[in-house]
């Protein structure tokens, strides 16, 4: 897991994709009124892309609307997509509201191989054969995690102990004890089988970790699984085919912001 905000821009640099020193254009100016409507509070529904952590794309927005009140409602890790609710100015104080939604994810899970982040930010590991495992088993076994259940979070996770995010401890080798937090699956669908790979929706409480989920489930199959891609499609009655891309929104705001300052 990198650290916060950074692991966009290792990303890219992994790729070689760091762009060329350009001279830039000065950005358009917001103008008062605009920046007003945010500071008074908007509810911004984004596509977060893959490879950018929560905190990059409420960065990008917080320079882009020159206010410092934005905030997310639910972190989506790196490695996952989908729906990013931002709230902006006033309206930050309804963010727990938001928080407390019920979520939909749909994804893949892939079988006979775990990670130590129950995800693929770091190499499988632990390989087991699957091909003994049957198509009904697979469907049979979501049925142990449906309804109220206790979940164990993943090691790798921004949890605070004692106010240090648990994957900071875990980098440092420290032993950590984990204790399971209640949590709730209306539905856990599995959509298709294609071994070793599975897809599947979950409808959910928060507090959720669907690599938890994804792991807890390989160990009911008795042959390891982690999550191999994850995407956000409901957040209480916000829906992901509302949300627009970040650069979407950033165009309509440099557009609106031409018509506050036409030269």
């Amino acid at each position: 897991m990198g650290k916060k905000g950074s692991y966009f821009a290792n990303y890219q640099k992994k790729l070689g994709e760091e762009k060329e020193v350009v001279e830039r254009k000065r950005p358009e100016p917001i103008s008062a009124a605009l920046k007003t409507s945010f500071e008074e509070g908007k509810v911004i529904l984004l596509d977060k892309p893959l490879h950018w952590t929560s905190f990059d794309v409420v960065r990008k927005i917080r320079n882009a609307i020159k206010i410092k009140k934005v905030g997310h409602a639910g972190t989506l890790d790196p490695l996952a997509s989908g729906l990013l609710i931002i709230c902006t100015g006033k309206f930050t104080k309804k963010i727990n509201e938001y928080m407390a939604a019920e979520k939909e994810y749909t994804g893949s899970i892939t079988l006979g191989a775990t990670t130590p982040t129950y995800d693929l930010e770091s190499k499988p590991e632990n390989e087991k054969e699957t091909g003994i495992i049957s198509e009904a088993s697979i469907k049979e076994a979501t049925q142990k995690f449906i309804g109220h259940i206790q979940q164990m979070p993943p090691i790798y996770s921004a949890i605070k102990k004692e106010g240090v995010a648990l994957y900071e401890l875990a980098r440092r080798g420290k032993d950590i004890e984990l204790e399971p937090r209640p949590v709730f699956i209306k539905a856990f669908e599995i959509t298709s089988i294609q071994m070793p790979v599975v897809t599947f929706r979950v409808v959910c409480s928060t507090g959720t970790y669907i690599r938890s989920l994804a792991h807890d489930f390989g160990q009911a199959l008795g042959c390891g699984a982690y999550l191999s891609a994850l995407r956000r499609t409901r957040i209480g009655e916000f829906c992901v085919s509302n949300a627009e891309s970040i650069d979407a929104f950033i165009n309509e705001l440099q557009q609106q912001k031409k018509v506050a300052n036409p030269h």
